[in-house]
């Protein structure tokens, strides 16, 4: 009998079991850790291991920022969703500029703007922000 990877299971029962709010959570920090693996790839001297390590990591972060996109309900979340939906568009843009062009800025705004945000939606779940944040829920398939 084959073992699968330890990881890969944590991983699986971990998003199982996560609440909605803890899945968004999740999804932010997965954002911001591939966007600091994008930015060892500057670090390399191989043009082929930077530009795939670049690459890699930035269409990751651009993966999940479509998901968290995604999960915007617009009708409940008014304003807040428009306004997270465009910020998401507006990081996408950056990221794409960034892995295009091979610069960083775009990477460290984009990890300025999820860092607040998750900052943000780590203090609600803590209890210390009250008030849910209208229209945004977790992406469906990370739920099911």
């Amino acid at each position: 009998m084959t073992r699968g990877n330890p990881w890969q299971s944590y991983k699986k029962v971990a998003t199982q079991t996560a609440s909605p709010g803890q899945l968004v959570l999740m999804l932010f920090e997965g954002a911001i850790r591939f966007l600091d693996r994008s930015l060892t790839g500057f670090a390399l001297d191989d043009p082929a291991e930077r530009n795939a390590t670049i690459s890699n990591n930035l269409i990751r972060a651009q993966d999940i920022l479509h998901e968290l996109d995604a999960s915007l309900n617009l009708e409940a979340g008014g304003e807040l969703a428009q306004t997270l939906r465009a910020l998401y568009q507006y990081c996408d843009r950056r990221l794409i500029e960034s892995n295009r062009y091979k610069t960083d800025a775009g990477i460290h705004e984009v990890l300025r703007h999820l860092g607040e945000l998750r900052g943000a939606w780590a203090a609600m779940l803590q209890g210390q922000i009250t008030t849910p944040l209208p229209g945004v829920t977790p992406p469906a398939r990370l739920a099911a």
